[in-house]
């Protein structure tokens, strides 16, 4: 059996905080978290709560970053709704104000940081009439919680971004949902505008993992970017111009083996030193694997904490499996029983796809890479 260990700096999914500060919104709030699975409402203290029996839920989301609090409901109070909101803002995957959309701006306005990282918000009128998406519409799905809060109330929902309304692709959902890494979130609005204005851009992909996505009117030709807008989505590193939007398909696998107690300076030194050498970008990297023997070596467990990558760690049974090492190594064989724990892990985790960094070593490292096909 393989075994996982996933970074401490991983927050689970599908959690929402709803909120409320009058009578009607409570009512919502609590008819909401009813039929949604793991909210937490968060209403004011001045306000009369009910207990209440939930029925069967009837809607559960799936987020992208998230705390799970408090799965079973309950309400929390709060004497003042700024601080308890800079408090939880960052806990939850999203979160459902039930109140005007001026006082959501303003409590939001210290808080919000990045497309990339900031929770959804939606507002919801406290008569249950509209429901608007106001922050993290796409990655992270606000518009989509919008929708699906108005279906679930009978309200109104209201998108107000341009690519939705219009009807066209939005490059940052098409590249959340199909597992594509955002390297440079600047580069976003610029693509996102040429499909509004009808332009046309290049779209390098030779792994075809965006491409077949963009409606053939949008595209130019799918030679590497120069000088205009455009898409690059690879795992190898180059160079492109600023407006080019970077993808990174996340499908390198890293397999690791190391003296005991190696420091983490040591490993993720040697991590980059070779990604650079190879011309390899971090970002396409989906896990770390290595023999189950490493299961308490702290400097990897810290390397993947570093990093914000899971390590799968492997048996010498299924290390043995893999029949295709080029490089087997007597001394790892002598002394773990295996012939390989770099190049078979990597390969293991990629689903058994090739080698593209067979093992690099310097005094305490071993290093490869593989590629999911």
């Amino acid at each position: 059996m393989v075994t996982e260990t996933l970074p401490k700096n991983k927050r689970a999914v599908s959690s929402i905080a709803v909120w409320a500060i009058t009578p009607n919104g409570l009512t919502l709030g609590q008819d909401i978290c009813k039929k949604v699975s793991g909210t937490r409402l968060f209403v004011s203290e001045k306000l009369t709560v009910t207990p209440h029996t939930a029925p069967p839920l009837t809607l559960k989301l799936e987020g992208t970053k998230a705390e799970v609090v408090d799965q079973e409901g309950g309400v929390a109070p709060f004497k003042k709704l700024s601080e308890k909101l800079s408090q939880q803002f960052f806990r939850f995957s999203a979160h459902i104000f039930i109140f005007s959309t001026g006082i959501a701006v303003r409590m939001l306005a210290p808080l919000i940081q990045s497309k990339t990282t900031d929770p959804a918000v939606i507002v919801v009128d406290d008569k249950g009439i509209h429901v608007i998406s106001l922050l993290s519409g796409h990655l992270g799905g606000a518009n989509r919680l919008a929708q699906e809060i108005a279906t679930l109330i009978n309200a109104r929902p209201v998108i107000t971004t341009a690519t939705d309304i219009n009807k066209l692709p939005s490059i940052d959902l098409l590249a959340l949902e199909n597992n594509l890494y955002i390297e440079n979130p600047g580069a976003i609005k610029p693509v996102n505008m040429a499909f509004l204005n009808a332009d046309t851009m290049d779209v390098y992909d030779p792994g075809n993992y965006i491409h077949p996505l963009i409606p053939k009117k949008f595209i130019r030709s799918q030679a590497i970017p120069k000088d205009r807008t455009g898409v690059a989505c690879t795992w190898k590193t180059m160079k492109v111009p600023r407006e080019t939007l970077i993808l990174r398909p996340m499908i390198l696998s890293v397999g690791i083996g190391c003296n005991r107690g190696t420091s983490l300076a040591t490993l993720h030194g040697f991590f980059k030193e070779v990604f650079t050498a190879e011309g390899l970008s971090l970002n396409a990297v989906f896990t770390l694997a290595t023999t189950e023997i490493k299961q308490d070596e702290t400097g990897l467990l810290h390397l993947a904490d570093r990093l914000g990558l899971p390590i799968k760690f492997y048996n010498k049974n299924q290390l043995n499996s893999v029949d295709t090492i080029e490089t087997p190594s007597r001394m790892v064989e002598k002394h773990l029983g295996v012939k390989s724990v770099c190049e078979a892990a990597a390969i293991l985790a990629a689903g058994r796809g090739p080698l593209i960094v067979p093992k690099k070593k310097n005094q305490d490292v071993t290093i490869a890479v593989a590629i999911k096909e």
